[in-house]
């Protein structure tokens, strides 16, 4: 039971030519990246066909599946206080609530657009 290599495998490995390892500015360990973006997505505020009622749509998801728009849709409801829903893609909420759904969407990882009027 002398030979010591079969309870640490790698004590005899060396660490040079290897770039530095994390640094320990974080809590976890783990050096500070930006988050990746999720993607576009277009935010317009619509009033036409709607009874002249303000309405703010999110759209042009790309990769996300319905249940997280319908989860997306009900934080930004609960954020702005109003009501909205999911239809054919977009998520559509009442009122002129386009910064208040810029900042869910950024906070969401996506990199949010203002589009049109």
């Amino acid at each position: 039971m002398g030979d010591n290599t079969l309870n640490q495998p790698f004590a005899g490995l060396n660490a040079g030519g290897l770039p530095p390892g994390p640094t320990q500015d974080s809590p976890s360990g783990r050096s500070q990246r930006p988050a990746k973006s999720r993607g576009r997505v277009d935010i317009q505020r619509q009033t036409a066909g709607r009874g002249g009622k303000t309405v703010t749509v999110a759209k042009n998801f790309c990769g996300i599946g319905l249940p997280e728009k319908e989860a997306l849709a009900k934080t930004m409801q609960k954020a702005c206080g109003t009501g909205g829903t999911v239809k054919e893609g977009r998520i559509e909420i009442q009122g002129d609530q386009r910064e208040t759904v810029a900042r869910i969407l950024r906070e969401a990882g996506f990199t949010p657009v203002f589009a049109g009027g």
